[in-house]
């Protein structure tokens, strides 16, 4: 009997990964339910001793004696985001990137990012793909999952602070489970990106009406849904973008998948709090010092805070997967506020990455490469 040895794997490029369906963003949001009911159920695998890590990350020094070592700015790092996921899935992968804010002076997104799928069996590759989409859209399509459970149905305004690539796909999202949005109102902080979002929805929606507005509060009053989408500098939590109970009407979705603080006025019981993997946030509280909303500034990480603090009831906190799975409501009625908070997993990578690459295999994309025929050393 003899056993084949030789490995190939196939190398997806940005426009491969076009092809092979990655900006289907019903498509997206779909995978990241199934993937949140599985989260639920315990089938899945990330970083760290209790298998909830964000993953591993690697920072550079303010000063360094080695004249070559980088030194810190906003964003610089590398990180590994390595992930199992089971059910349908059945895979395993790690999504690689390094960052840096300048890299934006140089015609180039803040991250590079790239994604390894293997073989959960053997541990060989199956995939390396351009994840740049594959993240954004992943991104994106978390608040769909949460708007398809706890949003109105009837919602028609979608309020956005921050018109980048977070704002896109997740307005995106919002527009494949709730289509009876007719009106975005954003605020930006630049012109250029402000054009540049209403030209996308413009190609995109050209059925939205869509408003600029001048401040936080403006794209939160009035809303059925509001997104907090803008990048901010870490370190101080009275900085990071600020909802108040006053802004939000009733029977409001508020998703959060950037840097967000609520007033005191938001943590009374009845604004129901919703967190994407709560095992993630505990993860968060383990591994850095308190408190941990100004290292890492998710809303989640602070209703954590809050918890430490005595603030408010450990046992309020819900997580989007026992919604996804029936075991928790969804919306309960049409008047309740609900905030999600969104603060990325690897096992979104590996969700969306493995239907793209079983997409790029049914459509003969990609390049094949081979890693070996027979193995040198065994």
């Amino acid at each position: 009997m003899t056993r084949a040895t030789k490995i190939n794997f196939i190398y997806l490029s940005e426009p491969d990964m076009v092809r092979a369906g990655v900006t289907d963003m019903p498509a997206c949001v779909d995978a990241m339910e199934a993937m949140f009911a599985l989260l639920h159920s315990g089938d899945y695998r990330m970083a760290g001793p209790h298998n909830n890590s964000h993953g591993a990350i690697l920072m550079f020094p303010e000063s360094s004696p080695f004249p070559t070592m980088p030194l810190a700015t906003t964003d610089r790092r590398f990180m590994a985001m390595p992930a199992y996921l089971g059910g349908s899935f059945g895979t395993a992968g790690m999504k690689w990137y390094g960052s840096n804010v300048a890299n934006r002076d140089k015609g180039l997104p803040r991250s590079i990012l790239t994604f390894m799928l293997n073989d959960v069996d053997t541990g060989a590759p199956l995939a390396l793909m351009s994840a740049n989409l594959l993240s954004a859209y992943r991104t994106g399509a978390v608040p769909g999952v949460g708007a398809r459970h706890l949003a109105r149905k009837d919602s028609r305004v979608v309020g956005i602070v921050g018109p980048g690539v977070m704002a896109r796909t997740s307005l995106a999202a919002f527009m494949a489970v709730c289509p009876a949005i007719d009106t975005v109102k954003i605020k930006g902080r630049g012109q250029k990106n402000l054009d540049a979002f209403r030209a996308w929805v413009a190609e995109t929606f050209p059925q939205l009406a869509v408003h600029v507005v001048d401040s936080d509060e403006e794209a939160v009053r009035g809303s059925d849904i509001a997104t907090f989408c803008a990048s901010v500098a870490t370190g101080d939590p009275s900085l990071y973008p600020l909802i108040k109970r006053d802004w939000v009407k009733p029977g409001a979705f508020l998703s959060m998948p950037a840097p967000c603080t609520i007033d005191p006025s938001m943590e009374a019981p009845e604004i129901r709090k919703v967190l994407d993997n709560r095992g993630l946030y505990e993860a968060y509280q383990e591994e850095n010092p308190k408190p941990v909303h100004a290292i890492i500034p998710a809303v989640g990480v602070q209703f954590l805070d809050l918890v430490d603090e005595g603030r408010i009831d450990p046992a309020t906190l819900e997580d989007l997967g026992a919604i996804v799975a029936g075991a928790t409501p969804g919306r309960r009625n049409e008047e309740e506020i609900i905030v999600l908070s969104v603060g990325g997993m690897a096992v979104e990578d590996v969700a969306w990455g493995t239907i793209v690459y079983r997409n790029a295999i049914a459509r003969g994309i990609g390049v094949e490469l081979n890693l070996w025929d027979e193995p040198i050393l065994r």
